[in-house]
């Protein structure tokens, strides 16, 4: 008899639950700062069709996948597709994934309004940062618009 293979209908890659039903560059892209650009980069340097369903990986695969992503430069992965090059702290480029993409903005924000910047001005009081018009729109900033009162 021929080896039934495990149908999984959810996969976990880097600490997010994927749908076993999507193509590897759909499934990845699903991952928190992994954009379609790199998960397709990803599926060309780890020499995986594109095409195959997340379901049809094995772990050895799965495992590849997620060396991969940590570590996009070790494996010749182009330097403009990274999220965090030339880090402020360290000076080094890297890519930040899941959980650690939002610590890091969050303690981005956090400096910029300790430091009084600009943006970080905006950042405290939740304006818009990058010069857009505020008179009819951000709204739910300002509150409710109100007409004027009639006299009695």
């Amino acid at each position: 008899m021929a080896e039934e293979k495990k149908q999984r209908y959810i996969v976990r890659i880097l600490n997010t639950d994927i749908d076993g039903s999507k193509t590897l560059v759909q499934g990845l892209a699903k991952i928190k700062g992994v954009s379609d650009m790199l998960a397709n980069a990803i599926c060309v340097v780890s020499k995986m069709n594109h095409k195959t369903l997340i379901n049809d990986l094995t772990s050895e695969q799965i495992e590849s996948l997620q060396e991969i992503m940590k570590n996009p430069l070790k494996f010749n992965i182009p330097l403009w597709m990274l999220n965090r090059r030339v880090d402020p702290e360290t000076g080094n480029d890297m890519h930040l994934l899941t959980s650690d993409l939002d610590f890091v903005k969050a303690n981005d924000i956090k400096l910029m309004q300790k430091i009084k910047c600009y943006k970080g001005v905006r950042h405290y009081f939740r304006l818009p940062l990058r010069g857009q018009r505020t008179k009819s729109n951000f709204r739910r900033n300002k509150g409710k618009a109100s007409s004027l009162k009639k006299k009695r």
